[in-house]
């Protein structure tokens, strides 16, 4: 009997250590509290804009995350699908060094929407994600497919920091606060994120927001927040914060960073509005049958590349680093690579780690074969 005791004894305090680490750090990282995000987003409504009511953000479009009646079959579909959507080999992985001085047009992917962008001399990166998880729970949520690669303390200055929208897999308070360290640009974000952002100890006049169609000038460059098709929350509750893309203008070349959006005819005037774009960086994975209007397929992204310029290069984002749908992991390049031949458009595939220079562009090489 004591034997019996000692061990349901051990088993209840070694469930709780789990649950302890798992919950470690937890308030923090989901961010501003429900309160305070519901004023944001009224503030927004009251302040006029069309994207904003009731205390949330809206779509143009409907915004039905989850097709209804599908519920039980994507929770069935996550607890089998197993180790579909991890690589069965390694991802080689690069760790390209940046100039001293940022070139007219070049890009470093370091996996997922992790990105940093040299555009007419000046440095930007976008959706910064260095943590291991992304999910509130240091122990807990999608690990990372490889390695991390390189430590963000060797990134060079940059000049913004570009955020999307909330999620875990585009705002990650690690690597928020490794930024605050090693770095002293702005963080530009759609509106709401501030919220988060000032709560994890930004200071304010490190923090510009934006809603849709807004813009703010670093240097030569203008940065405007632009439409997009998702949604947003790190918690029970959406939308209270916005989502976007980012239109990113210097005077002689002119990027598009998609960040995570399903398709919508928004790109084309997008594309009139604010191209031709020379580079743009689009989603290509995590889709699904069950979320067609939030997740773009690689062929949505090569028709969005198209509504955005008639030429210039797409760069694959949203891919290869967390496991978040149920294709496998080389499935969204090898239909990217498919439909942009079909297409006529040029495409730049990255490894993790590697450095582009888009103005010297040399044929992409077929490295994500050997890693299936």
């Amino acid at each position: 009997m004591r034997l019996r005791h000692a061990l349901v004894g051990a088993a209840t305090a070694t469930a709780a250590v789990t649950v302890a680490r798992a919950a470690a750090g937890l308030p923090a990282a989901l961010g501003a509290s429900e309160r305070q995000l519901r004023a944001t987003a009224d503030r927004a409504a009251a302040a006029g804009s069309p994207h904003a009511a009731d205390g949330a953000f809206h779509n143009t479009l409907p915004d039905e995350v989850v097709q209804r009646g599908v519920t039980l079959a994507v929770l069935r579909a996550m607890l089998t699908r197993g180790d579909v959507g991890h690589p069965p080999h390694p991802v080689p992985l690069a760790a390209d060094r940046s100039p001293e001085t940022a070139t007219p047009l070049a890009l470093t992917w370091y996996g997922h929407s992790s990105v940093l962008l040299e555009v007419d001399g000046h440095r930007v990166l976008a959706d910064p994600v260095w943590g291991e998880r992304v999910s509130p729970s240091p122990t807990v949520g999608p690990r990372r497919l490889h390695p991390v690669p390189v430590p963000l303390s060797a990134l060079p200055a940059v000049d913004a920091v570009v955020i999307s929208h909330d999620h875990y897999d585009h705002l990650d308070l690690p690597t928020v606060r490794a930024l605050l360290r090693h770095q002293a640009a702005p963080f530009v974000v759609p509106l709401g994120l501030g919220d988060h952002l000032r709560g994890w100890g930004v200071p304010a006049g490190r923090i510009v927001e934006r809603d849709w169609g807004g813009t703010t000038r670093i240097g030569a460059l203008t940065l405007t927040c632009a439409e997009a098709r998702h949604f947003s929350g790190r918690w029970l509750r959406r939308n209270a914060t916005l989502w976007s893309s980012w239109a990113v203008a210097g005077p002689r070349h002119r990027v598009f960073f998609g960040g995570d959006t399903g398709y919508t005819p928004a790109f084309a005037e997008l594309g009139r509005t604010h191209g031709p774009f020379d580079l743009t960086l689009l989603p290509i994975g995590a889709y699904s049958e069950h979320w067609p209007l939030i997740h773009m397929t690689p062929e949505e992204a090569v028709r969005a590349h198209r509504d955005l310029t008639q030429g210039g290069v797409l760069a694959p984002i949203h891919w290869a680093t967390f496991n978040l749908g149920f294709h496998t992991w080389g499935e969204p390049v090898r239909r990217l690579q498919a439909a942009a031949t079909a297409a006529g458009v040029r495409i730049a595939v990255p490894r993790p780690g590697q450095r582009i220079d888009v103005s010297d562009l040399a044929a992409t090489t077929d490295w994500w074969s050997a890693v299936e």
